[in-house]
């Protein structure tokens, strides 16, 4: 007889732990599969950490409500559980006052999402602010933060186990036959193929493959999911900011930002570069990209300080020169298919808006059994 589960998310990264929480926590029977030997080894571990504001959002786009509505669910959350954050602010730094238009353009944009403490200060206080920043006119955010990624997702797992709950690592999903009350899996090098009712695809960089192997799922309900690797580079010594530092956002991402991490020390990234695959690998000859980049608001940057850190890759549902798309959360009243939840295009904001992600998404797929 074939094991039959309650609900099954496929892919544990902050997003797909943070769903699997609030499935366990509302009484549901949860597994959480894993394709990877570690939890999160993706896309929620090779990002800047940042917890974001919800500035630049579309109104009333899942990813501005989820934003904001999470960032606070995050900062209550890391507090009770004792998930290392700060809540250490940002400025969005203009280079010319011609730029001015732009970033009031942001504010009010962030503004329509329910972000009202973004402040402009001029030349004079941004070097107050940031002794080491150039720019004529700045945007700053104080709700803005950073976290420990790694140490959220092994709270999340925590909470999953605590209420019955289970994450296989080394569960890589080969095929799902859909039934008339629920799905059966198969699962790499597992002796048997098992069921369940509810079934989450949260794979992130593969949730387009993991759509593409359940059998009868229309082929117009497959989000095709794009990749944009994004380089990192340490800055040795003490970082030079207090807080951190963004351009003006440009194609495909935010621009090459300054972050802290939870140590205090100081990276740059990440670049954009569209590929077409899965490889981490760094390319260093991107670094005087990166220099001109960073200059434009650090103009006193030491390059020989610039060490590679890390690559992350990004699942976006736009590709190069096209304009940003929402996530893409879609259950059986978008591809008709009773019992599935897939998600598309999770990228930033995904770590901010992970608890805001998992309540959405136990809400679709029916709290309880």
């Amino acid at each position: 007889m074939t094991d039959r589960l309650d609900c099954v998310i496929v892919g544990a990264g902050v997003v797909g732990l943070a769903i699997g929480r609030s499935l366990a926590i509302a009484g549901r029977d949860v597994v959480v599969l894993e394709a990877e030997p570690e939890i999160g080894m993706h896309t929620s571990s090779r990002n800047s950490e940042v917890i974001h504001a919800g500035i630049y959002y579309e109104q009333n786009s899942l990813k501005a409500k989820l934003c904001v509505q999470g960032k606070e669910m995050l900062y209550d959350y890391c507090e009770a559980r004792h998930v290392p954050f700060q809540r250490i602010g940002k400025l969005i730094v203009a280079s010319k006052e011609s730029e001015k238009e732009r970033l009031l353009c942001i504010r009010a944009k962030a503004e329509n999402n329910g972000v009202t403490d973004l402040r402009l200060v001029e030349h004079e206080e941004i070097r107050q602010i940031e002794p080491a920043v150039t720019g004529e006119i700045a945007l700053f955010s104080p709700s803005t933060g950073i976290i420990d990624s790694h140490s959220l997702m092994v709270s999340l797992q925590a909470d999953i186990e605590s209420h019955d709950g289970i994450v296989l690592t080394h569960s890589k999903l080969d095929r799902v036959e859909v039934l008339s009350d629920g799905f059966r899996l198969h699962v790499a090098d597992a002796d048997e193929a098992f069921e369940c009712k509810t079934l989450i695809n949260s794979a992130g960089l593969n949730a387009e493959r993991v759509a593409k192997s359940i059998e009868g799922l229309h082929p117009g309900n497959i989000r095709a999911v794009r990749y944009a690797i994004g380089r990192y580079f340490a800055y040795q010594g003490k970082s030079p900011f207090a807080h951190l530092v963004y351009p003006l956002p440009i194609d495909g991402g935010l621009g090459v930002h300054a972050t802290n991490d939870m140590g205090g020390a100081a990276r740059f990234g990440p670049d954009v570069e569209w590929v077409d695959d899965i490889d981490y690998r760094f390319d260093e000859s991107r670094k005087p990209k990166f220099e001109n980049a960073i200059r434009q608001y650090f103009p006193d940057l030491d390059v020989d300080k610039l060490a590679p850190a890390y690559t992350g890759i990004r699942p976006k549902l736009t590709g190069p020169g096209e304009a940003p798309r929402d996530f893409s959360i879609e259950g059986s009243e978008t591809h008709g298919v009773t019992g599935l939840v897939n998600l598309f295009g999770i990228e930033s904001p995904g770590l901010t808006a992970c608890l805001a992600i998992g309540e959405y998404v136990a809400r679709q797929a029916g709290s309880y059994k």
